[in-house]
């Protein structure tokens, strides 16, 4: 009765009773919802709806790859791998779920993915400074906390000089094992050496964050946040070119070719291979235990003993490169470092082209390579 009366009552004048001449469904409803059917969802506006639409084709919603489907049979992600592989565990490890923040309590539940809440938790104005794994503490703002925290890798120069520690430089040591950067390693390779991901050789300096232009200041600068594709408009300011691989940066040759007419991606890709090259050779000629890559399964380098192309199998498995010495080691790093990171090109092409110069140096003294005949350029 008192809910009747109060709808008479807002509908007075002066304190006197009046018809009510507009539909009483419609004063009783006062929320935004649609008027009783029928009706179509295709009728409500979303106000965000594209911005939806864009990260559920994205790679950040894909349920179904790797990066969030590996540990489906295991009904539960690891702690160490949930930070960034599941938008419940992001929020863990910061604390963003009302635990203690740096580390992943869990459990946490197979199925998620890079979600809306871990870019866009009001949480992460709160989140001032992400560690990186050489002890670098960088300042972030914002959703920078997201894309710092997990594209960082997760190892760092620092973790190859420890594992070689005093070891004989050129003497194969059973106990070394290879150790992976990890996976789209962008923001690591962006800080450069300031970041300190790759092993700095002694004696070396290094090139420290690409600043780029002034606008391109942080990720999505450049990165479109919901579909994660590069604007390329924008480096039509500066750059002549007809997509990013093709801008040049520079007018000298780092990979020896003279040719200046391509993109830097190529300087740097050609490097690599070179490395890949040297690190093949000095297995086979002075660490006296061939080698075979293979990019599809961990840990990416396999013994074959004979050299006869085939990797080895060990207990029916194929068996892992042990023969590793700490020259081999920190070249094979540096070299999956770069080779980690698809945008390297545009990230910090100054450090990538430093780190695969010094490791070839590196490996030309026990392998007699001449570097001046294969005209490289740091």
């Amino acid at each position: 009765m008192s809910c009747v009366l109060l709808l008479i009552e807002a509908h007075s004048v002066s304190g006197q009773n009046q018809a009510v001449d507009s539909d009483p469904a419609e004063a009783t409803v006062p929320f935004a919802l649609p008027k009783s059917g029928p009706f179509t969802p295709s009728d409500i506006e979303i106000k965000n709806d594209q911005s939806i639409t864009d990260w559920f084709r994205s790679a950040h919603a894909d349920a179904a790859a790797r990066a969030f489907s590996h540990w489906d049979g295991e009904e539960e992600i690891n702690a160490v791998c949930a930070t960034c592989h599941s938008g419940e565990g992001f929020r863990d490890f910061h604390g963003l779920d009302g635990t203690t923040a740096g580390s992943v309590e869990g459990p946490i539940n197979t199925g998620g993915v890079v979600d809306c809440g871990t870019c866009h938790n009001a949480g992460l104005s709160e989140i001032k400074e992400v560690a990186f794994p050489s002890g670098l503490l960088h300042p972030v703002q914002g959703v920078e906390a997201s894309c710092m925290t997990c594209h960082q890798g997760r190892t760092a120069g620092l973790t190859v000089s420890k594992a070689i520690g005093e070891l004989d430089i050129d003497t194969p040591n059973p106990e070394l094992r290879f150790i992976n950067p990890h996976y789209a390693t962008a923001a690591a390779t962006w800080l450069g050496g300031y970041g300190g991901s790759g092993y700095h050789y002694d004696d070396k300096d290094y090139s420290g964050r690409f600043f780029h232009a002034r606008p391109v200041s942080s990720c999505v600068s450049c990165h479109e946040p919901h579909t994660l594709e590069v604007a390329f408009e924008p480096c039509l300011t500066c750059h002549q070119a007809n997509s990013p691989e093709e801008i040049r940066i520079t007018r000298q040759s780092y990979d020896g070719s003279g040719d200046t007419n391509k993109g830097i991606r190529a300087d740097i890709q050609a490097n690599a291979a070179t490395l890949m090259e040297m690190v093949k050779a000095y297995a086979d000629d002075v660490a006296d235990a061939p080698m075979i890559y293979d990019g599809t399964r961990y840990p990416y380098f396999f013994a074959d003993a004979n050299g006869d192309g085939v990797i080895d199998e060990s207990e029916g498995r194929p068996a892992a490169y042990t023969s590793w010495t700490p020259r081999s080691l920190r070249a094979a790093y540096n070299w999956k470092l770069v080779t980690a990171d698809p945008g390297n090109y545009a990230h910090n092409p100054p450090y990538m082209l430093e780190l695969l110069y010094d490791s070839m140096e590196d490996l030309s003294v026990p392998l007699g390579t001449d570097m001046q005949a294969l005209g490289v350029l740091r």
